[in-house]
């Protein structure tokens, strides 16, 4: 029998890369087909000569552009030289670790541990690379340093939030892909977006998710879809903004037993009776009769915390029970009707104290569009990626598996300035911070003297919409 136990005596990091690697990585995978991820030479030989670096300056090279002569054998030629812009990329280091007990492996007999948690690292730095890419997006468009910076902002914003129709339709994507690049739109070949956004695209019948089959043959949808022929990431993680427009008020429903219950009365609440009996039981729907009506609202009122779990909650004043709502707005008056007999004055009313109000949220959402070679992406790469640790004496032994990457991923056209980074990686927040982004431009000290990339070949642009 081969050693399966997932402990640091017998943990290959090579091996254990191997099996990683071998996981299918569906979200990046798809990411890379669409070109919206693409390698870059440049990136992956100045990070492989600079040892340790984790931050560059590249050059990109300028478009050729300008007016041509009219060539008639007497108009001279003129030439001009394209200039060459500067773009600043930074490495974006992560780490983890997760723990596994030795019981754990104990009390299962043996179970692969290796295999399972190599298919969850997989998958959890799937989920990392993503989010790593939403932050960059939220960073660029957070964009205020410079007028070009500012209108690459704009020029790539489609807001439908105050329009009459504010919601994704069927023109809403070719309309941002225009308004950003123009004839240059073709490019675009990949949507990152909110499950609530797809689901109003797939009542429309504009979305359709992709279908994966795994190793037992059985197929599921993916969170991936195609929209208008481009790829479509579907992702919760995605930014949004939410406004409350009318605040949630607790219902509040109050019962009356202003005449005490005897033995063989009945009350019914929602359609569920209750006969007065010697004790009290939820199943067996009896109410202790007690002594008075302050201790019937008493059992009444525990009877009630159980028959409307999760809606209300019951308390007890008194002769009185107190329904008050879980969730403001959910929950309408419960209907009571009683039935004495043998001439019993049992008597029991409810009256609305508070009408309940289920608070209205306002939700905006942003959508990424991302077109061919719009991010460069290099895995930089580290020492030690995978690495575990043994610890003999806590819980009883346990092993600690650590894993560490470096990676690059340059949105074509815009640079990291690294204006506000406190480690040599910067964090999500930092990563989300337009301060630290600006326009690619040729370098100059003087910002009339620069030159700036033209917005229109930067393939990147978002939709802001309710839905």
């Amino acid at each position: 029998m081969p050693n399966t136990k997932f402990d640091a005596k017998s943990f290959n990091p090579e091996a254990f890369k191997y099996v990683v690697d071998r996981v299918p990585n569906l979200k990046l995978n798809e990411l890379k087909k669409s070109k919206a991820l693409t390698g870059n030479p440049d990136i992956h030989d100045i990070f492989k000569s600079q040892n340790g670096t984790g931050y560059a300056r590249i050059a990109m090279r300028g478009l050729a552009d300008g007016d041509a002569v009219n060539y008639d054998g007497v108009t001279d030629i003129t030439a001009t030289s394209t200039k060459t812009f500067e773009q600043g990329v930074v490495v974006v280091g992560r780490a983890k670790g997760w723990l596994e007990r030795d019981f754990s492996y104990d009390i299962t007999g043996g179970m692969d541990f290796m295999q399972n948690i190599a298919q969850q690292i997989a998958e959890y730095k799937d989920e990392l690379d993503e989010d790593t890419i939403l932050h960059i997006l939220t960073g660029i468009f957070n964009m205020t340093d410079n007028a070009q910076s500012r209108e690459f902002v704009a020029k790539h914003t489609l807001n439908i939030t105050n329009e009459a129709v504010n919601t994704m339709g069927a023109t809403t994507l070719n309309n941002v892909m225009n308004k950003a690049c123009g004839a240059n739109k073709k490019k675009f070949s990949l949507v990152f977006m909110h499950s609530d956004v797809a689901t109003g695209l797939e009542n429309l019948n504009l979305l359709e998710h992709l279908r994966y089959t795994d190793k037992d043959g059985i197929t599921r949808n993916l969170d991936l879809g195609t929209w208008n022929g481009k790829l479509v990431v579907i992702d919760d993680a995605m930014p949004l903004t939410q406004t409350v427009v009318t605040p949630g008020v607790i219902g509040v429903y109050t019962i009356t037993i202003s005449t005490k219950g005897n033995i063989g009365d009945k009350l019914t609440i929602n359609n569920i009776t209750y006969t007065f009996n010697t004790n009290s039981s939820y199943k067996g729907r009896t109410i202790a009769v007690g002594t008075s009506t302050t201790t019937q609202a008493e059992e009444i009122a525990e009877l009630l915390s159980k028959q409307f779990a999760g809606v209300f909650s019951a308390s007890q004043v008194n002769n009185t029970i107190v329904l008050s709502q879980i969730t403001p707005g959910t929950g309408t008056q419960p209907q009571i009707a009683t039935t004495p007999i043998n001439n019993s004055e049992f008597a029991a009313s409810i009256t609305t104290t508070t009408q309940g109000v289920t608070e209205l949220v306002d939700t905006e959402y942003i959508t990424y569009i991302l077109g061919e070679g719009a991010i460069s992406y290099e895995d930089v790469g580290t020492k030690v990626p995978y690495e575990m640790a043994r610890d003999p004496a806590t819980h009883g032994g346990q092993d600690t598996l650590y894993i560490r990457q470096r990676k690059v991923f340059a949105p074509f056209g815009i640079s990291y300035e690294k204006t506000v980074q406190a480690s040599l990686s910067p964090t999500n927040e930092e990563l989300s911070d337009g301060l630290n982004w600006t326009l690619v431009h040729s370098g100059e000290t003087t910002e009339s003297d620069r030159s700036y990339i033209n917005h229109k070949a930067i393939a990147i642009a978002r939709i802001i919409s309710k839905g």
